[in-house]
């Protein structure tokens, strides 16, 4: 019956957003190395370039027909998941050492096989998320929680760091981790992720009826505060796998079972 239900046309348009995704991701990959190469920028300018545009194709997710156009989806996240791992010090595939030399830091250089492991762990939560969401039936019309736990991942993350790195002056250390932080980058990761939080459940709860606004504004401010603290203790290779997940485990147990 699914089958029967897929015409051509869906296929069509589907082969359309597939083609779409790879030359968006190549093209946000592609730059940042260029530039790297050239000397233009340094590395943590193409990691974070790639940390924050990359990931932004899951918003053609929603473009895919319904039900069997997600699953290119996920076979798109997987095959990316795929290409970051194999992206490795040494690699004999030109384009995925130069990868590895333009984004990669000291973090993995420690690695028993130096690869791209923040980066690994960034795909590996997309296409959990992703699959999770796009194939299983009481999820599959709440896609945009996925997305909106990868936003979070992709947008917060990236200027927390960003601004810790340039004007965080107030250190927060935390040797179990190996990692520091900084006061105002984990200030901008809980602004970002309220902002991105709220919005998201504004255009999705309270316009549709399903959540008042005061409920919006508390679980965006419990999404944010509970987002800070994962990423302020996650190391820093490990935080791309925790903070997306975590984060749209809460959006969807708020949305669903805790309404205020």
């Amino acid at each position: 019956m699914i089958y029967q239900l897929y015409s051509i046309n869906n296929f069509i348009l589907d082969m359309i957003v597939v083609l779409a995704c790879y030359v968006y991701v190549l093209i946000t990959i592609m730059i940042p190395i260029t530039l790297k190469k050239k000397g233009k920028i340094s590395s943590f300018a193409a990691r974070k370039t790639v940390h924050l545009l990359a990931g932004l194709v899951v918003l053609l997710v929603p473009f895919f027909s319904l039900p069997v156009g997600r699953l290119w989806a996920i076979l798109i996240a997987t095959s990316l998941t795929i290409i970051v791992y194999k992206s490795e010090k040494g690699s004999h595939v030109k384009i995925l050492d130069d990868f590895y030399q333009a984004i990669g830091e000291d973090a993995e250089e420690k690695l028993h096989r130096a690869y791209l492991q923040g980066p690994f762990h960034y795909c590996v939560s997309i296409t959990l998320l992703v699959t999770i969401f796009a194939i299983t039936g009481f999820v599959k019309d709440q896609m945009y929680i996925a997305i909106s736990g990868i936003l979070i991942m992709i947008i917060s993350d990236t200027l927390a760091s960003i601004v810790g790195k340039r004007y965080g002056k107030t250190k927060i250390n935390l040797s179990w981790t190996g990692t520091t932080r900084s006061l105002e980058g984990s200030a901008i990761f809980f602004i970002t992720a309220f902002l991105l939080s709220f919005c998201s459940l504004f255009l999705f709860g309270y316009v549709l009826g399903i959540l008042n606004l005061p409920t919006v504004i508390i679980d965006s401010l419990i999404i944010a505060l509970i987002g800070t603290i994962v990423e302020l203790l996650s190391p820093s290779t490990w935080d791309d796998l925790t903070v997306p997940l975590i984060t749209s485990l809460l959006f969807f147990v708020l949305v669903n079972f805790i309404l205020i």
